[in-house]
């Protein structure tokens, strides 16, 4: 199973998610893909993003949903979205740890496509590249912020800590990201 084109199903009420919900806890094919037709196009993202590596990204993309479906009966409450953003961020941390990926020195990167004059693709690039600098922690809570929309409490509530150090790490990680593009923004 690997993200659709399509694009993401229409938003579903809190009634209908209470409903998809229950079905899905007890096995409901349907409650399950309609789960996914609601979540797949973020979570893919956000694979994508943590693991900065298209076949990595789609392992764990894989590896999040059948997790979701096999731990049907763990989700607590409602609050669907924290729990398979939850499962999705120790899937990335899991291949990421077994996978070591070669790091090049950053600065290297910036070079690598001299010949280009669409400068927003190479800003695009080096803050991608600029996110595979960050340490692991700093980099998930700036991808559920930043590019997921999460809140604080909601990037608490997915990496297991507590608010105050959400918020820290959001920081720390804006910070990081500053000083790694300066060379790239001085440029403009």
């Amino acid at each position: 199973m690997l993200p659709s084109n399509h694009h993401s199903a229409r938003s579903i009420s809190d009634e209908e998610l209470a409903l998809i919900l229950a079905a899905f806890r007890s096995g409901d094919r349907d409650a399950f893909r309609s789960l996914y037709d609601q979540f797949h196009s973020k979570i893919y993202r956000f694979c994508r993003r943590m693991t900065n590596d298209d076949a990595l990204a789609k392992d764990a993309f894989q590896e999040t949903f059948i997790r979701m479906y096999e731990h049907r009966r763990e989700l607590r409450g409602d609050n669907v979205r924290s729990w398979l953003f939850s499962i999705a961020r120790r899937t990335c941390l899991n291949l990421l740890r077994t996978r070591r990926a070669s790091h090049e020195p950053f600065d290297e990167t910036f070079h690598a496509h001299p010949d280009v004059v669409d400068h927003d693709v190479i800003l695009k690039e080096r803050i991608e590249q600029a996110l595979t600098h960050l340490p692991i922690a700093l980099r998930e809570a700036l991808v559920l912020r930043e590019y997921e929309g999460h809140s604080y409490q909601e990037i608490a509530d997915i990496v297991g800590i507590d608010l105050s150090l959400a918020k820290v790490r959001v920081y720390r990680a804006r910070l990081m990201m500053r000083k790694l593009l300066a060379p790239v923004l001085n440029e403009r």
